[in-house]
């Protein structure tokens, strides 16, 4: 075969040139001789050098990962054999419609349906909406972002991303004859909104640096150069989102970052009125509202950082009356109004609570209540105004999620759809507890954990966590799970502070000057595992991403030798360089999260003393695979890069070290429901073969 160039596997990793450089803030002097992996030409990424390392580390990960390709194609097949291909969800009522959303056997991506309301269900009514496969065809990658029908059910908007930049084209077509308006926005970072009897459609641009600084209006026929500006956010922290009230008679404008809100209202039917502004903003003071026969409803944190839920009238919109209280052992996460009564959300010891609350007897309070002991549970879809069925689900680490009708009249809970197996599940066979154990400072960390009942006690364990932005990780059902806990795994999830699992002040607890307690808490919560007998140093892999890819590196500078094996997805690894880098996309909305060392020398300090990449050290490091994408604009990809680079540099152990950088993807990895679970199995290919565990 003259001519064919066969290439031969690496033997040996990349080694990243060192290239001196430093930069000086507070009289203090940082190098960083991998800064070069960062392209100047960002978001383009062009640079041959760059490029060339890249490829040459994925062409070390996938020699490392060939022999394991046995395994990982056989973990694919039994992750994809729990997947019911030809799958729908439960039909829900809209106007005059019935909507779900179905998959055909194979498929990566889903088709959305409706028929009339009152029609056969024997397909002859059914109407294709929004085929995503058709969309898919031939793109390496494929989002949907935004996708909303008309109110009077004639067109569709929906928006793409077919590169993972996050940046989303908006269209509009005729359902009924599938006719793809002319119409057409590129560069969303947002939700679409039809307004003035959808003849206007309300999105918000990304900006430069990814950041959504504006509510636009676009007519409908009308070219873009004629869209009306609605509002434009001057803080460079903040981000801008529209929704519509409840009530549909509304079009909410809020603005925001980390610990701060701001909220205006437009009435739907005339867009270009004069904005209400609710409250001005309030450094600290977060709000959302709702509005109901001209009286807001607004979700605050002014009085309790558990948040309250409050009163206004309309026509005095900043006055604030109290309808619930805040408290210590009610985390009050959300509400939804409906004509005839309304929903709070929330959690209870970290326990989601769901209540139906009426608006003539305030005393009056009706908790769902579910029948396990650990769960997750929330409203679905429910876009009506006039409901008095509530689409709920439900879920636990044993439990496959479950579809449920909940009657507010007569308080009973019908099962719609229980997430099916094909291959087969037996909830017997498994155990799950929820433990509380003690972090070094004394305060009790929740942990949820699942087993097979038959499992040898002392085995490995896998350990995940999160930890940041209050993002709270619920104890819910996974299928791909299974393949770990069927070979001998325990699987425990860390509700570390730094997520509200516990309210805000759990949340609080783990950020800015605080934000070591995430780091220790994961820590003592494998140290606590092991003390209980469910494991051994050395035998708990972990994994986390972005924010929890930050906590698997300071995790494994600090205790390098509890752990047997370590993924870290997109992980936010250069702390310290990012944070000081206001051109950044990101940058400054997330200096409430993290402190902004620019103007703070002890943000400085405390950020350069976790920051992982900054805190790389001569020292054995645990098997460690990474993750990263070319078009992540959340974490650049050249984080996790130049961390490997320096992880290789300094590390004085021969364990493995592998990186991939998916170069057609961003922040999320690769699209598709199939596509995705080829990642979750070559991670778990990655664990079993460090641990040593494979049957």
């Amino acid at each position: 075969m003259r001519g064919m160039t066969i290439a031969t596997p690496p033997v040996a990793p990349p080694v990243a040139a060192k290239k001196p450089h430093s930069f000086t803030h507070h009289e203090i002097t940082v190098a960083d001789d991998y800064a070069w992996l960062r392209d100047p030409g960002y978001p383009e990424v062009t640079d041959k050098a760059v490029l060339a390392h890249l490829e040459a580390e994925n062409a070390w990960f996938e020699s490392r990962m060939a022999e394991r390709k046995p395994v990982i194609d056989a973990l694919f097949t039994e992750m994809r054999a729990r997947i019911k291909e030809a799958d729908k969800s439960v039909p829900q009522k809209d106007g005059n419609w019935l909507y779900w959303i179905e998959y055909e056997d194979g498929a990566e991506y889903k088709k959305w349906w409706r028929r009339p309301v009152g029609s056969a269900d024997d397909g002859s009514a059914d109407e294709l909406i929004l085929d995503e496969v058709a969309l898919a065809d031939g793109l390496e990658y494929f989002r949907l972002g935004a996708i909303a029908v008309s109110s009077d059910g004639t067109k569709l908007a929906w928006s793409v991303d077919d590169n993972g930049s996050e940046r989303f084209t908006a269209r509009i077509k005729v359902i009924a004859t599938g006719e793809v308006l002319a119409d057409e926005i590129p560069g969303t970072l947002s939700g679409l909104i039809w307004v003035k009897n959808d003849t206007g459609l309300v999105y918000s641009l990304a900006n430069e640096n990814w950041r959504t600084d504006n509510a636009r209006l676009h007519w409908i026929g009308q070219p873009l150069e004629s869209d009306v500006e609605l509002y434009h956010e001057d803080d460079e922290g903040f981000r801008v989102g529209a929704a519509l009230s409840a009530n549909e008679q509304w079009l909410i404008i809020s603005t925001g970052d980390h610990e701060t809100g701001e909220t205006r209202l437009v009435p739907a039917s005339d867009p270009l009125a004069t904005p209400i502004l609710v409250k001005a903003r309030q450094k600290g003071v977060e709000y959302d509202v709702d509005e109901r026969d001209g009286v807001l409803y607004i979700h605050t944190n002014d009085t309790h950082e558990n948040f309250r839920l409050a009163t206004a009238p309309l026509s005095d919109p900043g006055t604030w009356s109290t309808l619930i209280e805040g408290t210590d052992e009610f985390y009050l996460t959300g509400f939804e109004l409906f004509r005839d009564f309304y929903v709070i959300d929330g959690r209870v010891r970290g326990l989601d609570r769901i209540e139906i609350r009426y608006y003539d007897d305030p005393a009056r309070i009706e908790p769902i209540k579910f029948p396990e002991a650990s769960y997750e549970a929330s409203l679905g879809d429910n876009p009506e105004w006039a409901m008095d069925v509530l689409r709920v689900g439900y879920e636990s680490m044993v439990s496959p999620a479950s579809s449920f009708d909940y009657d507010v009249r007569t308080r009973e809970l019908t099962l719609l759809k229980v997430q099916e197996i094909p291959s087969g599940y037996e909830a017997s066979l498994y155990e799950t507890a929820r433990l509380e154990i003690a972090a070094r400072d004394g305060t009790m960390v929740p942990v949820s954990v699942v087993w097979r009942k038959d499992r040898e006690p002392g085995g490995p364990l896998h350990l995940y966590g999160y930890g940041a932005y209050g993002i709270s990780i619920g104890p819910g059902f996974s299928t791909t799970r299974l393949s770990l806990v069927d070979r001998g795994f325990a699987y425990a999830i860390a509700h570390i502070r730094g997520g509200d699992d516990l309210g805000r002040a759990w949340y609080k607890a783990g950020k800015l000057e605080a934000r070591t307690n995430t780091f220790n808490d994961f820590v003592d919560v494998a140290r606590g595992l092991i003390e209980r007998g469910f494991t051994k140093a050395g035998k708990i892999s972990i994994s986390g991403g972005s924010a929890g890819g930050e906590l698997m590196g300071a995790v494994i500078n600090s205790d390098p030798d509890l752990w047997g094996a370590v993924v870290a997805h997109v992980p936010f690894v250069d702390v310290l360089a990012t944070m000081l880098d206001e051109d950044l996309p990101l940058t400054p909305g997330e200096w409430p999260e993290w402190g902004n060392p620019i103007e703070d020398k002890a943000a400085f300090e405390l950020i350069r003393s976790y920051s992982p990449y900054d805190q790389v050290q001569p020292q054995h490091y645990p098997p460690l695979m990474v993750t990263a994408g070319l078009n992540d604009p959340r974490v650049t990809y050249w984080e996790p890069a130049k961390w490997v680079a320096k992880l290789r540099e300094l590390k004085t152990d021969g364990n493995e070290l592998i990186l991939k950088t998916n170069m057609g993807a961003g922040h999320g990895g690769k699209s598709g429901r199939f596509e995705s679970l080829k990642e979750t199995a070559e991670e778990f290919a990655f664990i079993l073969w460090q641990l040593g565990v494979y049957a």
